[in-house]
């Protein structure tokens, strides 16, 4: 009986080992990606505008929400027009949806427009931009549309349709553009998820003898 149970003691503590280093290792994890991002954050403060552009860009890779006070707080102080955009980027990124208008505003802005659209082109969906397609000028919705070649989903191709008829050459040319891109995803998606299934699924092979 006392054999039994010292066994039992024994067992218990090899499965939970596994289970303490792994909280452990993802505890160690968080501390070390919460002193990254917060390494980060303090080059926000940098002379240099590169820099500071580069950390606001980072900070939004990270999604580093617990900077988003801070954030918000040189956003409002920033002088430099390309920091300022990243800063709306990393701000959207954190939560605050709002930021989406300076971004889009930026597509009609010749020195921010390609900063913009690269940001926009990151966003998970196309649904945010959908508001925004009959409410901007002519040369915001060519970017827009450029955009949402690159995220768009099936739903993008119905709101597609009055664009693809526009008078505005360069209007439909994109809308155009974006249908053809879409397409082309929506036809290689299934071959896609295809392969991975089957790669997922596949039996392990033996090692040779």
């Amino acid at each position: 009986m006392k054999n039994r149970l010292i066994l039992n003691i024994v067992l218990l503590s090899l499965v939970a080992a596994p289970a303490h280093a792994l909280a452990r290792a993802q505890d160690e994890g968080a501390r070390a990606a919460g002193a990254d991002s917060a390494t980060v954050a303090r080059k926000l403060s940098s002379r240099n505008p590169l820099e500071r552009r580069a950390a606001a860009e980072e900070l939004a890779r990270l999604v580093s929400v617990e900077h988003r006070r801070l954030v918000e707080g040189y956003r409002a102080q920033e002088k430099d027009s390309r920091v300022k955009l990243a800063l709306e980027w990393a701000l959207y990124r954190m939560g605050r949806n709002e930021s989406l208008y300076p971004l889009v505003r930026a597509l009609d802005e010749r020195k921010q427009a390609e900063q913009s659209v690269a940001y926009l082109k990151q966003l998970e969906g196309p649904a945010p931009l959908y508001v925004f397609l009959n409410r901007v000028n002519g040369n915001t919705q060519i970017r827009l549309l450029e955009v949402l070649a690159a995220v768009g989903d099936r739903d993008t191709l119905e709101r597609l349709k009055p664009f693809t008829e526009s008078l505005d050459p360069g209007i439909a040319d994109a809308a155009r553009f974006a249908e053809r891109e879409i397409n082309i995803r929506i036809e290689e998606a299934p071959a896609v998820e295809t392969k991975r299934q089957r790669k997922v699924g596949a039996p392990a092979q033996s090692e040779p003898r």
